[in-house]
């Protein structure tokens, strides 16, 4: 089992709080559409007689791609790659002012079963405060058209956090995100980035950033709503109905292969990672070459066994004590121990039948107790 992301690094302008690689000039697309058909091909081998079984296409925008340049990316995936007849889930980000019915339609000619949406808010000001390129009023048609057209397998992205939010109008925005009935919900804590709008007014004083303890009160109301509703909360940030976790993203949790086409673009394939350069153009030209543009690292054992627990405490299964000891030598509640009780006993963790999990009060300081559980 394997996976493959297609990083589309274009958007129609910058979010305030995005510190992702794009670009907001639209005019290479063509040019980069071909480059990433040739890094396809260039890395043919790279999963050898592994199947392919997720797709995934994020950014950036992928939405912004017209028909035409989608559809070759899409042929040279098939052409290159052993994909699965019916892949087991093929995600595509879509953000709201880009969905309408034509494209959907071809969407699903193409093979896309899951759509993530990037509505972030249903508040009009809340999203003209972040600086996103659509409305309340074409997020709620995006949903609508998506009903229509007979996607009922999509991911909604919402932001808590957001400074000058108070609980109830962050409410609003979850009960609203219901009303659509979607099968799953991803649910991200602001965060302010250096290299950003809201990180520059940060620094400049013009922006002061939520209270810990009311970003904790939103999170626990969203777990609090969204569990009511009969969500499953299987990571920190990610909720689904049963049956509907998002398949290609847990596997980056669960160490499977995948594979990363285009800028900045990551890969993982036997304990091994590469990330592709950060620039279009400079991409552009290295591909033209004949070269991949990327950087790698070799993890040691160490690294591993970070990854790992830092990976798996974010899932609702936690650590299995046995899997660790199989996979690394030794055993990681009873080298744990004195930590893990104290932990517990703060109601912070659980440890039973040789598992170790966090409950949704720990899940706050997830990367704070695993930093500390580091090997």
């Amino acid at each position: 089992m394997s996976g493959i992301y297609i990083h589309i690094p274009f958007c129609k302008q910058a979010c305030h709080y995005c510190d992702f690689h794009f670009s907001t000039s639209l005019k290479n697309i063509e040019l980069l559409t071909e480059a990433m058909c040739k890094e396809i091909k260039l890395q043919k081998d790279f999963f050898n007689e592994l199947k392919v079984n997720t797709i995934y296409f994020g950014g950036g925008t992928p939405s912004l791609l017209d028909g035409e340049n989608l559809s070759k990316i899409i042929n040279t995936l098939y052409d290159t790659y052993n994909i699965a007849e019916t892949p087991e889930e093929f995600t595509f980000e879509a953000n709201p002012d880009d969905i309408n019915i034509h494209k959907l339609e071809n969407w699903k000619k193409i093979g896309v079963d899951r759509l993530s949406i990037g509505v972030q808010s249903f508040n009009k000001d809340i999203l003209k405060f972040l600086n996103r390129a659509h409305d309340q009023i074409m997020a709620e048609k995006a949903l609508e058209d998506c009903k229509k057209e007979g996607f009922n397998r999509f991911s909604l992205d919402l932001i808590y956090g957001i400074p000058g939010r108070d609980l109830e109008e962050w409410r609003k925005d979850i009960e609203k995100a219901l009303s659509y009935d979607p099968e799953h919900i991803s649910a991200y804590s602001l965060t302010i980035e250096e290299k950003t709008v809201f990180g520059n007014w940060l620094n400049k004083g013009k922006l002061e950033p939520m209270d810990d303890d009311e970003v904790i009160q939103q999170y626990l109301l969203l777990v609090n709503i969204l569990e009511d509703h009969g969500y499953e909360h299987y990571e920190v940030s990610n909720f689904a109905k049963p049956g509907y976790r998002a398949v290609h993203n847990t596997s980056y949790w669960n160490s499977i292969p995948y594979l990363g086409i285009g800028p900045s673009a990551h890969s993982f394939l036997n304990e091994k990672r590469w990330w592709n350069i950060s620039n279009n153009q400079a991409y552009i030209n290295s591909i033209n070459k004949g070269i991949i543009p990327c950087e790698s690292e070799s993890l040691s054992k160490e690294d591993q066994v970070n990854e790992y627990i830092m990976t798996k405490l974010r899932l609702k299964e936690g650590i299995d004590n046995n899997e660790f000891i199989n996979r690394f030598g030794f055993d990681f509640i009873e080298k744990n121990k004195s930590y893990l009780h104290e932990i517990s006993s703060e109601g912070l963790g659980v440890l039973l039948n040789n598992f170790f999990k966090l409950t949704t009060k720990g899940k706050l300081f997830a990367d704070q107790i695993a930093s500390n559980l580091f090997y």
